[in-house]
């Protein structure tokens, strides 16, 4: 099938030229959930948009009656930081002009005070009809936003391009955020309390569960004012869960495109959406990942340079290790009338090499590595 395409102005610039996004719609033939997906919200983590393009090639090749509802993809969400650069080097994680990381900008509706406590009304309902009057209530707030975004004293431009990216998925079911490390890193996922289950259906071999956050990252918006009234109709007495998922896919490192990245995702999320049964296609979904190792974010342990120096002697990613023993060394140098020193830093704790830097030069206080 053919996707509906279409382009979404984003930023007129000074020289009078024009960034946009594009948008390719997935309509199936049958009613059923919508899952949207997106990738390169930083600017150096690209490999999302190689995921979304096989998606795309892949899902041409299906005949309607194979998607039940809608399935949205925005490759290169974010042309402005997806440009930036530094010499050679792709930066784009922060706004240049305010400083303020991509994606820590987005509008909550649970933290905004325009958020409304548990109405009574919700108790007598059944849980679709409360899905369709809480959406009703944030579509109806996030409207608002564009009327200061039309004033005449409008608003700074994460304002604006947020709304743009945030309209696009405001009543998605399932949303899918690509990104990657921007050092170097292991396939994982972030995800949720209480959809730990789902996530065994990307097939990878880690997910860091959000078990703190304070609610402006892209999957934070979307589903924090959900997990909110999912708590407050349990505290009185009326327990449930909605079938609304939010994940962030961590895939390789920055500034790469690593092709076992790209297919991991691609058949992570191939699968993923067969078992929510927006896709149906023989030979999915695969059974759920029964080796998937969940982990509290806050046990992520990270390890900044105790002193400058060059970085040597790194164990490799995926490495285990032991508390006790060394996880690199720095070689230090001075301005004492001294010889240069190695420095050993050794693991406090057992752990996983997940995550590391890419500058093999640090300045004291700078990010080497996390441990899982």
């Amino acid at each position: 099938m053919i996707p509906n395409i279409s382009t979404i102005p984003i930023q007129h610039l000074a020289s009078g030229d024009r960034l946009s996004i594009q948008l390719y719609k997935f309509i199936g033939a049958n009613p059923g959930k919508k899952a949207y997906l997106q990738a390169n919200l930083h600017g150096a983590e690209i490999v999302g948009n190689a995921v979304i393009h096989q998606l795309i090639e892949f899902l041409t090749t299906l005949d309607a009656s194979q998607i039940n509802g809608e399935i949205w993809l925005v490759p290169v969400c974010n042309p402005i930081s997806t440009n930036q650069r530094s010499h050679v080097f792709s930066t784009g994680r922060y706004n240049i002009y305010d400083g303020k990381d991509w994606n820590r900008i987005f509008w909550d509706y649970e933290s905004s005070d325009r958020a409304p406590g548990c109405d009574e009304y919700y108790i007598e309902l059944e849980i679709d009809a409360i899905r369709e009057k809480y959406l009703k209530r944030i579509q109806k707030s996030f409207a608002k936003l564009l009327e200061k975004i039309n004033s005449p004293s409008s608003v700074p431009f994460n304002e604006r391009y947020r709304y743009q990216l945030q309209s696009l998925c405001l009543d998605a079911d399932y949303v899918i955020d690509i990104h990657s490390s921007s050092n170097q890193a292991i396939d994982y996922i972030y995800g949720f309390r209480g959809r730990e289950e789902s996530a065994k259906y990307f097939l990878l071999d880690y997910g860091i569960l959000l078990d703190e956050y304070d609610g402006n990252a892209f999957d934070e918006a979307f589903i924090n004012p959900w997990l909110a009234l999912e708590d407050r109709l349990g505290k009185v007495g009326k327990p449930i869960q909605f079938d609304i998922e939010s994940w962030t896919l961590e895939l390789g490192g920055g500034m790469q495109m690593n092709p076992e990245s790209v297919a991991k995702g691609v058949e992570g999320i191939k699968n993923y959406l067969a078992a929510k049964k927006i896709l149906a296609i023989a030979g999915y979904p695969l059974p759920a990942s029964e080796t998937m190792r969940s982990i509290a974010k806050t046990s992520i342990i990270k390890y900044y340079a105790p002193v400058g120096g060059m970085i040597q002697s790194r164990l490799q990613l995926g490495s285990f290790v032991k508390a006790g023993e060394r996880l690199y060394q720095i070689l230090s140098f001075n301005k004492e009338l001294e010889l240069p020193k190695l420095i050993d830093i050794c693991a406090s704790s057992d752990g996983l090499v997940f995550d590391v830097s890419t500058n093999h030069a640090v300045n004291e206080g700078e990010y080497v590595l996390s441990l899982i």
